[in-house]
């Protein structure tokens, strides 16, 4: 398969300008539409102990409004010009993306380039999104079953405080944030020469470069970022702990192990040996405890790819009244069974299919390579990396995963995390009570304020050096006002491609 499947060469341009900023141009004329995303080297791997939560801070933060800009009104403005936009935080970096009608490239770029420039750091900005953040922690974590026992597995694998707190990070730690050390955070790692730009669509090279000169050439530059250790010793930090969670409905259990870093030979053969055990109804977990013994409600996994050392996770729900020592006992059997016999050959060529199809589909949307090119120009300085990627993987044989599998997986150095239910929990600790139901709002509720949304910007702005003719924010309503983006969730990784989709 591998040297029979190739896919045609992604025509680049890339050029870095004089502040730093990395520029790459991917012409495809073939639908008329443009893809722009701006990926920020700062994740929460750069928060320092005692300021964490700080990168996915920003992302709220980025929609706040800039010098040209109203306040929420970014995303109103690319709605409005029938466009799609989000962004999110990793470990690794922080990226904001937009899809738009091809004649509106360079509202995109203004967009972009003026919160880049000129972010109002405000205060009142920080005290709403500090508490806009906080609010989501509580929806999305404290009040989901599990949830957060999947965050501790980082605290249990990782010993490197670099790697091992979360992206949304410590609530104290966002209520003990000044604005001075906002507003550093801004400066240091929001800067032109910390960041990539990537466009992918129907534009003009040119005209895309004078664009580029136009909005960003004026940004300008910051001191490097300090650099990040992310170094850690071979062994998990905790090889096992009880998590008892007041929401669960049910036991479940996480196995984590700690693997190479993205883009090494062996992370290519253990994300493919993940395929093999827990992705899609084929997979070798799925058929024996969810198609075979019915034991397990869902048997689910996923890669958390990394620069520094990366993770693999296993979580597992096994059914009302099943034993879980004896399905995580399944578990190990079936990875030292891989260890020991390796994939077979239909294995293989499964997942040599799922690879060739998964790269033609994922080329087919200009938003799939507007961001793989972007993390391959901020990580490794090569975005053509993205044409040798799937060679990589197609290059894995069955051996090479037996060995990796057998040299990481098939270990005692991993971490088991039993997740107890409230009631199961209360029986051996009296102490564990389950959570409360608040008391019920007040049901005359006054009506929520218009919404204040902008005169639509013409295709092209002026350039951001003449902020006087930026059109003002009107009181026109609309019907179905959109939510900040930063509060939409996404369930995929996107920073992970679709060869390794997180779930």
């Amino acid at each position: 398969m591998a040297g029979t499947f190739q896919l045609p060469p992604t025509p680049l341009e890339e050029f870095t300008l004089a502040n730093g900023l990395r520029v790459v141009l991917s012409p495809d004329r073939s639908i008329p539409v443009v893809s722009v995303a701006v990926y920020y080297d700062v994740g929460s791997r750069n928060e320092k102990p005692g300021r964490t939560g700080f990168a996915h801070l920003f992302e709220h933060m980025m929609f706040q409004g800039s010098e040209n800009v109203p306040k929420a009104a970014h995303f109103q403005y690319i709605f409005h010009a029938g466009g799609t936009m989000n962004g999110t935080t990793s470990t690794e970096r922080t990226n904001y993306f937009e899809t738009l009608p091809a004649n509106y490239l360079p509202l995109a770029f203004w967009l972009e380039s003026d919160r880049m420039r000129s972010l109002k750091v405000t205060q009142e900005n920080l005290d709403n999104q500090r508490n806009a953040v906080q609010e989501e922690k509580r929806l999305r974590y404290d009040n989901q079953p599990y949830v957060n026992a999947f965050l501790l597995m980082n605290e249990l694998i990782f010993a490197n405080q670099a790697n091992a707190h979360s992206t949304i990070g410590s609530m104290e730690d966002l209520d003990a944030a000044t604005i001075d050390d906002v507003r550093e955070f801004f400066r240091i790692y929001y800067a032109p020469n910390n960041a990539v730009l990537t466009v992918v669509g129907d534009f003009d090279n040119a005209q895309a470069r004078d664009l580029v000169d136009k909005y960003f050439s004026n940004i300008p530059a910051q001191s490097d970022p300090p650099p990040v250790d992310v170094s850690e010793p071979a062994s998990v930090a905790t090889k096992q702990e009880v998590y008892n969670d007041p929401l669960a409905p049910a036991p479940a259990f996480v196995l984590g192990w700690k693997i190479p870093e993205r883009r090494t030979p062996e992370f290519y053969a253990l994300s493919l040996a993940g395929s093999l055990f827990f992705d899609g109804d084929s997979a070798r977990l799925y058929q024996k405890l969810v198609k075979g013994d019915e034991s397990v409600v869902s048997i689910e996994g996923g890669v958390d790819e990394r620069r520094g050392p990366s993770a693999l996770y296993i979580f597992a729900l096994p059914k009302p009244d099943q034993d879980v020592k004896t399905i995580r006992q399944q578990i190990f059997d079936e990875i030292k069974k891989v260890a020991s016999e390796g994939p077979s050959d239909e294995e293989m060529e499964k997942l040599r299919n799922s690879l060739c199809n998964d790269a033609v589909r994922g080329r087919q949307s200009t938003m799939y390579r507007a961001q793989r090119l972007a993390e391959f120009a901020l990580y490794d300085r090569e975005p053509r990396l993205f044409d040798a990627e799937l060679d990589h993987y197609l290059d894995v044989t069955a051996a090479d995963i037996k060995s990796a599998v057998a040299k990481f997986l098939d270990v005692d150095n991993h971490v088991i995390l039993d997740i107890v239910p409230a009631n199961i929990a209360e029986e051996s600790s009296p102490a564990v009570s389950a959570a409360a139901p608040q008391p019920a709002g007040e049901p005359k509720q006054p009506a929520a304020p218009a919404s204040q949304i902008p005169d639509a910007p013409r295709a092209e702005p002026e350039s951001p050096k003449q902020p006087s003719v930026i059109p003002a924010p009107s009181t026109t309503t609309h019907p179905e006002p959109p939510k900040d983006p930063a509060d939409v969730p996404s369930n995929v990784d996107t920073g992970s491609g679709p060869l390794h989709l997180k779930r």
